[in-house]
């Protein structure tokens, strides 16, 4: 059974309104500003090994009593629909007792997860995992208070959160400090907190057991903290700390057969952390950095065609046209060894490195070519922003009412996972109940031809698609596979 089989996401205890029972589902102090932290770092010749008895009698209570008020409770309230029977999709029921066995009811569930105050207006990080599709949102601080929030980011490419205290009454929250996660060393001591099972805020204790893990879950950004420190249901969203005090990650999976802490968790890391919360602060907007290259791992082969003594780094295997890498001097088969003398082993930890490099700063990209390196200057810069002539909405009396598109580009190409020089409209958006929905159309499917004209660009769908005809032929890709359908007008 392969890794990514056997990780669970971090889960939240749920329970069923009414059901009296808990159940198991998927997991779901004043500071200045974000930006006005202070970063206290532990020199490498301070970290030692313990050299006494009285040494190993230290507490981690001074640190514990610190960070844990910035530390909440999630409660994130559901509405589900449960069938009233459980012979609601039997033929034979539904014949002879009637449609009501058919029928669904709305039921309320809740889950609980943990969370981080991260400002002290009362900004707090959770994982997306633990309040994604909630209609409703409270947290509970250490005190017994608590407070209506509302969603301000749910990033499902870093799975993460921000969430913003709705009525403060003035008060002020303990929010904590984030460290450089890019100094942490592999046997580093750390502190979870969170609130696990439902128990009650719970600190357990560990070591850092391994750095940027990838493999572990379906993100974008895959570059985790491993640690021992244990972490079960109800911990995601919580909070890592070192020694100092200061926030290094936030829970959010563990490896697990049985869904309990078997030592081997993984933490989103606070340089990560720290860009989502302060695009939380300032408005909810995330912009992050586009490279525009695709690459792959460079294998022990590679490694040794290339030269190199041992395989790491991110080789370039295709460059769009006018991107910033291109413009920077890269090409297809360069490798990227270092982002700002911070080593690159693989494709992921070269994309966790840059996107967590603002927007407009120059980054130092060290590159192999030809058996040389070099390092070369790099500006941080967003994808480019569509035109108004790249979008279209139809609104016309036509089967394709309701649907809004964009044509592709070398950005929105790579998004997607299609080549660079794809040609098509990519559907951004259906209205529900419109002609487009029931024509079946979904968001991302990439329409490329319609009549037997090609969807060169957004006008040319905007001219073709408000047209009434007797039959339409479409072809459409989508989920990587091409497919013709022939509708109705």
């Amino acid at each position: 059974m392969s890794l990514r089989s056997l990780v669970f996401s971090c889960v939240a205890l749920v329970a069923l309104a009414g059901a009296g029972s808990l159940a198991l589902a998927p997991w779901n102090g004043m500071q200045p500003s974000i930006a006005q932290q202070a970063q206290l770092d532990i020199p490498e010749e301070q970290r030692a090994i313990p050299q006494s008895d009285a040494q190993i009698k230290l507490s981690f209570a001074p640190v514990v009593q610190r960070v844990s008020p910035s530390v909440v409770n999630v409660y994130a309230t559901r509405v589900e629909q449960r069938a009233v029977s459980p012979f609601a999709n039997d033929p034979f029921f539904s014949r002879f007792f009637g449609d009501q066995f058919l029928q669904s009811r709305p039921r309320e569930s809740r889950s609980l997860g943990s969370g981080v105050i991260v400002e002290s207006s009362g900004v707090i990080l959770t994982n997306r995992h633990v309040i994604e599709g909630a209609t409703d949102v409270r947290i509970a601080l250490g005190d017994g208070r608590e407070f209506d929030v509302d969603v301000v980011i749910e990033d499902e490419q870093t799975d993460l959160a921000v969430l913003r205290v709705r009525t403060s009454g003035g008060a002020a929250f303990p929010a904590i400090e984030f460290a450089d996660s890019d100094k942490l060393l592999v046997g580093d001591l750390v502190l979870a907190i969170g609130n696990p099972f439902g128990v009650g805020q719970t600190v357990t204790s560990g070591i850092v057991s391994a750095l940027a893990r990838t493999g572990v879950e379906a993100s974008d950004y895959e570059f985790f903290i491993q640690t021992d420190a244990a972490i079960n249901p109800g911990n995601s969203g919580g909070a890592l700390v070192d020694l100092n005090g200061q926030l290094v990650g936030i829970n959010t999976a563990i490896y697990s057969q049985t869904g309990g802490s078997v030592g081997i968790g993984f933490a989103i890391p606070a340089n990560m952390a720290r860009l989502v919360a302060e695009a939380g602060v300032k408005g909810g907007e995330i912009v992050r950095p586009w490279f525009g290259a695709k690459m792959q791992p460079v294998s022990a082969d590679i490694a040794a065609s290339l030269g190199m003594a041992v395989p790491h780094g991110a080789m370039i295997t295709e460059v769009a046209p006018g991107g910033p890498a291109e413009r920077a001097g890269f090409r297809s088969g360069d490798v990227i060894l270092s982002v700002d003398g911070l080593r690159v082993d693989d494709p992921s930890a070269f994309n966790f490195r840059l996107a967590t490099r603002a927007l407009g700063e120059q980054a130092q990209l060290e590159r192999l070519r030809g058996g040389s390196t070099e390092t070369l200057p790099f500006l941080v810069e967003a994808a480019p922003q569509p035109a108004e002539t790249a979008l279209a909405t139809i609104v016309a009396n036509s089967r394709f009412s309701g649907v809004s598109v964009r044509q592709l580009d070398p950005a929105l190409a790579e998004q997607q996972g299609l080549p660079y020089d794809a040609s098509g409209v990519l559907v951004t958006a259906v209205e529900p109940g419109s002609p487009a929905e029931a024509m079946g159309l979904q968001v991302d499917d990439v329409i490329l031809a319609l009549n037997d004209i090609e969807m060169v660009d957004a006008a040319t769908f905007q001219q073709v698609a408000s047209q009434r005809v007797r039959t339409w032929q479409i072809i459409l890709q989508r989920n990587g596979r091409v497919s013709r359908a022939i509708v109705s007008g």
